[in-house]
């Protein structure tokens, strides 16, 4: 009976799997903070996504880990980045898993931020421009979708224009429009090895504190030519969601981040919370919150149980 009306349900083809791409061959290293995530070179990394499409998972996220950095991101706009080149491999191996590329430039730089740096801060105007860069090479690699995590003020427009310029009219953006300056990015830092070598990024991410902020965020990212949009992260941001689904009719996203993995994963690593229990709901309340797509790395697990 509780199956037969239950008001939310979960779906794992509406679920998108972040995975951390690495130089070499025959990679797959742990990352400590986030068991049994892993850092995987091009070749597992596909491997992977083999299983990910069997078990009828939506789709993957990229982030990439170059083999050098430098104060211009160039890795992240390179055609032969090690993004770029996932991208390729899978579409090879697997055309039709849906492949989402994270557009931003904090792997990238040796300074961690997510652009130029202009007198101690992040340039935003100029930041546009390798941005803009990167979503036409990940589209010319193969992307089905683009998603600019930078929060640069701008960045859809001039990622919306490249594309149309490019050729790639029909390549949609899903843009982190609503990303906070939060502290459950811990583990990802390690994941990604994008820690800021100063400061912090609150000059360009959001304060939690603000609610009304993240509205117009989401709206002025649609007015520039958005497809879809992002609240980043999801658990501590329910209302977020909830009040995005209520406004905006397009297709909405929320990222479960690496913090709020990795708590339920120590919590539960330690006996004090049934693991599996806790994954779903933590799932559902997003889902029940607006959420469509659901980023998170219980994908694999989650899909499992639901198939």
């Amino acid at each position: 009976m509780r199956r037969l009306v239950r008001e939310t349900r979960l779906d794992p083809a509406n679920f998108i799997l972040p995975l951390f791409v690495v130089p070499g061959e025959g990679i797959h290293r742990p990352i400590g903070s986030m068991p049994p995530q892993a850092q995987m070179s091009i070749d597992v990394t596909v491997q992977e996504c083999r299983e990910i499409e069997s078990l009828g998972i939506g789709g993957v996220m990229l982030f990439g880990l170059p083999e050098s950095k430098d104060e211009q991101a160039s890795g992240a706009y390179d055609d032969q980045g090690i993004v770029q080149r996932a991208v390729r491999a899978i579409k090879r191996e697997l055309p039709n898993l849906l492949v989402v590329t994270d557009v931003c430039n904090c792997e990238y730089t040796s300074h961690g931020h997510c652009g130029l740096i202009v007198d101690g801060d992040v340039d935003n105007d100029a930041t546009l421009a390798w941005l803009a860069k990167a979503a036409v090479s990940h589209a010319r690699a193969g992307a089905d979708i683009v998603a600019p995590s930078d929060m640069m003020d701008g960045r859809v427009d001039a990622i919306r224009t490249a594309l149309d310029a490019g050729g790639f009219q029909k390549i949609p953006i899903l843009s982190y429009a609503a990303k906070f300056a939060s502290a459950f990015y811990g583990p990802f830092r390690e994941a990604a090895d994008s820690a800021p070598q100063f400061g912090d990024r609150r000059s360009y991410q959001m304060d939690p504190a603000n609610a009304r902020e993240a509205m117009r965020e989401i709206e002025l990212d649609l007015e520039e030519g958005a497809d879809m949009i992002m609240v980043k992260p999801a658990g501590p941001y329910l209302d977020i969601i909830h009040e995005a689904r209520q406004r905006f009719d397009v297709p909405l996203a929320a990222y479960q981040v690496s913090g709020e993995y990795s708590m339920i994963m120590a919590a539960a690593a330690n006996g004090w919370i049934d693991l599996e229990r806790t994954m779903m709901e933590s799932l559902t309340s997003i889902k029940r919150a607006g959420a469509d797509i659901i980023l998170t790395y219980f994908a694999k697990p989650a899909a499992k149980l639901l198939g």
